[in-house]
């Protein structure tokens, strides 16, 4: 049973369809008690880092969050729900990630159109579980003003004025920069590559 976190995520319906069409068991709690039992989590994300991190200590789920990570339970992190697996971002100074990762989401800056809306390709850098069965340069559908840096949990990158961390996977924890349940064909697989794991 897969556990999705609702703390009030603008994609939760989608992700719902998502799994639905997999025929993947779910259940969607905003409950601290119900997520500190899961055994497994997908944490979808939309908006706002700093409103995402308000919302998540609001409703007591940072913690049980954490603890599920730290006792190896599978965990998908999708947009902003990649982002806040950092110590910060500068879309909310002061604001602290979950600190799964070193550094800091960044801004982008540059002469292309902010925020990076539309389909672009991966870039693999290691094996990747979420990707398996994809083609090498599998296009997923972005929609985001900031970016992840690139680190040692980087199993693939997305260029967009720079290159990003668009797909981590540090041992049981994965998250991706785009959005799964809006890059069709490509993104159902990257879900039902999870929910086998």
């Amino acid at each position: 049973m897969t556990t999705i976190v609702d703390y009030g995520a603008g994609n939760l319906r989608s992700v719902q369809n998502t799994m639905e069409e997999l025929g993947a068991p779910f259940e969607t709690t905003n409950s601290a008690d119900i997520v500190s039992k899961a055994t497994k989590v997908i944490l979808p994300g939309v908006g706002h880092f700093g409103q995402m991190l308000a919302a998540l200590d609001q409703l007591g789920l940072r913690e049980p969050i954490l603890a599920r990570l730290q006792a190896g339970v599978p965990f998908l992190g999708i947009c902003v729900g990649l982002q806040c697996l950092f110590e910060g971002s500068e879309e909310a100074p002061g604001i602290q990630g979950l600190g799964v990762f070193p550094g800091l989401i960044k801004r982008f800056v540059g002469d292309a159109r902010i925020p990076h809306m539309g389909w672009n390709s991966l870039d693999r850098v290691k094996p990747s579980k979420l990707l398996a069965g994809l083609d090498e340069n599998a296009y997923t559908y972005f929609a985001h003003s900031y970016y992840a840096p690139v680190n040692n949990a980087t199993a693939a990158t997305c260029t967009y004025i720079q290159p990003y961390a668009a797909v981590i996977e540090h041992e049981n924890i994965h998250a991706v920069q785009f959005h799964p349940e809006k890059s069709g064909p490509v993104g159902l697989q990257v879900v039902r590559n999870f929910v086998e794991i």
